[in-house]
């Protein structure tokens, strides 16, 4: 009866470690991935990942063509930036929160802060079909635009007050600033109380602050050694609706450019836990992320080694596919071998092995005789300039310490290996 072969072949066990070990980084992947999985964010709201009239998705690629390194956080972390922070607050953020977020970013680097303004809504199911498969994911119709309170409860001297006003038919909602001018897209504009503590930055046809500079009171520590901080009161000027226009989206990038010190700062950060984003930390998501990838890397560069040479033979297989020599023999041999050891009697291998050497070099010349003198002459045919097998075999029989023994008899077998 035949022997059934192997279960698997040692491609489909390799193929069965391979799958299985994607399986595992997948898993890991999505451990670490945590809330940032199975969404990016696009879900109508005012924040940075939003693609709606009211979102700042717009801006955001606009920054990245202008040669800015743009970061959206959903980590705590992602406020430490030294580069320049944007804040996108809903209409309930916190205002103690907001004011210790500002405040620890007096002496870390720049904060740029967008109020919100319109009320949004995803398409009702009430639509016309023909009108709601316009709707890209993310779109929302704007409502009424609202004010804010949280401005007024912030600390000195970020406190100030949101006006929210519409204007009459015959007025022009037009703004200036920056060395830019320009229309606003309504005629509802939101824009802040002016302040002791800011310096208007952008302004429309009233001469209302609608975007301001923090510089606090003159002379104290904030006004001396403080970032700036910026408030635009108007959003209009820098969300996805805003920008449809080329002179509000040039404002806009003019906006960014004098809050990272005209363009000094390049790093800019979009914060998105203030609107329900942020994703806690953990190992599995720094293992993924530098300066903690290069040992993770290198992790999975040496388990990738070590499969490798699990499927890879070190070296001729230790056992034959069957015993050369009996199994009696084998043992008599070893018996014997231990036994000269024991006794350390090393000088009675080296006759026997000269025999058993001669005979294997006569076999490999031909000869009917393994006597020394017919050997030489054989092998000075052969291998002219090689030593005679007399002298290595005079040399074999002499030696007495095992170095020697050993030494003499690779010598025959070098001989026995060239022939």
């Amino acid at each position: 009866m035949k022997g059934a072969g192997a279960s698997f072949s040692r491609g489909g066990a390799l193929a069965l470690i391979g799958l299985g070990f994607a399986l595992f980084l997948a898993l890991i992947w999505l451990i670490g991935a945590g809330a940032e999985f199975g969404g990016n964010g696009n879900n109508g709201g005012a924040h940075a990942a939003g693609k709606g009239l009211n979102g700042y998705a717009g801006l955001v690629r606009l920054l990245e063509a202008s040669g800015y390194e743009v970061n959206r956080s959903r980590s705590k972390s992602g406020l430490k930036t030294e580069g320049l922070l944007v804040l996108t607050p809903p209409d309930d953020a916190d205002p103690k929160e907001l004011g210790e977020i500002l405040r620890e970013r007096e002496y870390v680097g720049p904060t740029l802060v967008i109020l919100p303004k319109w009320s949004a809504i995803r398409p009702p199911p009430i639509l016309p079909r023909e009108a709601r498969e316009k709707f890209e994911p993310g779109w929302v119709i704007i409502g009424n635009p609202h004010r804010v309170s949280w401005p007024q409860q912030l600390p000195e001297p970020y406190f100030f007050t949101d006006v929210k006003e519409e204007l009459n038919p015959e007025e022009t909602a037009n703004w200036s600033g920056l060395g830019l001018a320009g229309e606003l897209p309504t005629r509802t504009i939101t824009y802040a109380a002016e302040t002791a503590f800011h310096e208007p930055l952008l302004t429309d046809g009233a001469g209302h602050w609608l975007a301001v500079k923090v510089l606090g009171e003159e002379g104290s520590d904030y006004f001396e050694d403080a970032h700036w901080t910026i408030f635009l009161t108007e959003p209009d000027m820098a969300n996805n609706y805003g920008l449809a226009d080329r002179d509000r989206a040039a404002a806009a990038l003019a906006l960014v450019n004098e809050a990272s010190y005209d363009g000094d700062i390049t790093d800019v950060t979009f914060d998105l836990t203030l609107n329900g984003f942020g994703a806690s930390e953990n190992l599995l998501t720094l293992a993924f992320r530098p300066p903690f990838l290069a040992a993770t890397l290198c992790l999975m560069l040496a388990l990738f080694i070590i499969g490798w040479r699990a499927f890879r033979r070190f070296g001729p297989p230790a056992a034959a596919a069957g015993p050369a020599i009996g199994f009696g023999k084998e043992r008599l041999i070893a018996n014997g071998a231990g036994l000269v050891l024991r006794a350390r009697r090393f000088g009675l291998l080296a006759v026997p092995y000269g025999a058993l050497a001669a005979r294997r070099i006569a076999e490999r010349l031909g000869l009917a005789r393994h006597d020394a003198t017919s050997i030489d002459a054989a092998l000075a045919r052969r291998l002219p300039g090689e030593e005679p097998f007399s002298r290595r075999l005079a040399r074999l029989e002499a030696a007495h310490k095992p170095a020697e023994i050993l030494g003499a008899a690779q010598a025959l077998d070098d001989l026995t290996r060239k022939l």
